[in-house]
């Protein structure tokens, strides 16, 4: 199965960037879809984004549809999430995600494997 490891938070004002990653390692990358869950305090962790395993196909939750872009290296090992023009609302720790690509799109947190432990993202106003 595969690990991941998710890096990149950090603290940014209202309107500011960051750019996560999430390093996956046990198993062939290109093997699986990827997505970006995330989880705000006293709130369920909810869906974010999705890529496919050869960037043929990305979904975005609509919360953040326009300012934040999924992407992945496959020769890396490694996805991302380029966060733009981030909100207070936007603070959560955020969790990168596998699931195998054979299986259809989903975004429920049921459906994927490999959890890391997160990377807090904090904006403040």
């Amino acid at each position: 199965q595969v690990q991941l490891a998710e890096s990149g938070g950090g603290l940014v004002r209202t309107g500011g960037s960051l750019r996560l990653s999430c390093v996956a390692s046990g198993r062939t990358f290109n093997l699986y879809t990827m997505a970006w869950f995330r989880q705000a305090p006293t709130k369920e962790r909810e869906f974010v984004a999705y890529i496919s395993p050869f960037d043929e196909n990305t979904h975005y939750a609509d919360s953040v549809k326009g300012r934040f872009t999924i992407s992945r290296d496959n020769a890396k090992n490694t996805l991302y999430l380029q966060m733009n023009t981030l909100r207070p609302d936007d603070t959560a720790v955020y969790y990168c995600a596998a699931r195998s690509a054979v299986l259809m799109y989903t975004t429920s947190t049921r459906d994927y494997v490999g959890w890391g432990q997160g990377t807090q993202v904090t904006v403040s106003s």
